[in-house]
């Protein structure tokens, strides 16, 4: 068991880096081929898998994080095609920006927005967590939540083809 807990640990971490890499998947396929493993052992190793991949992102909206150089553009010049994208843009940019600042007067809204988004995976878990860091969500906040809905998530995610199982056979 533990070396596939280990595999598993790794495709979570994977995962939280990666959007392509989906462990759900993973979770899914693994429970129903060694369904010996402990749901909730699987739920915790993925939970804290994620949570401690996610803290790139965290730590990169919160701006402690630079980005490398060959990553960061050059500033162009003003086009009439980029000023009219600009300007089609400039909503959602200002919606954008005025979740920020709600957050930011409201860190309960974010608490629980987060939390849901941890459980549910929407909004975007992704998403939310690079709000988390530009909002400055504290970091005990941000791996206590992270971890309690990711658990939760994972957990009943692994225990589904047992359930599923048992009803249907």
């Amino acid at each position: 068991m533990l070396p596939w807990l280990c595999v598993t640990f790794g495709v979570a971490f994977g995962s939280a880096l990666v959007p392509f890499v989906s462990i759900e998947v993973f979770v899914l396929a693994l429970m129903t081929q060694r369904p010996g493993i402990s749901w909730a052992a699987l739920g915790a190793v993925v939970a804290v898998a994620q949570v401690a991949g996610k803290l790139v992102y965290y730590y990169a909206g919160r701006g402690s994080i630079h980005l490398p150089a060959f990553l960061h553009r050059e500033p162009k010049p003003m086009t009439p095609t980029r000023l009219r994208w600009q300007l089609r843009t400039k909503r959602l940019r200002g919606w954008i920006e005025g979740i920020k600042e709600r957050c930011e007067r409201h860190p309960h809204w974010m608490f629980g927005t987060y939390g849901v988004s941890s459980v549910v995976g929407l909004p975007p878990y992704m998403a939310m967590t690079v709000l988390a860091g530009l909002v400055r969500m504290p970091l005990h906040t941000f791996v206590s939540v992270g971890l309690v809905g990711r658990f939760v998530r994972f957990s009943a995610l692994a225990a589904s083809p047992a359930m599923f199982a048992g009803w249907f056979l």
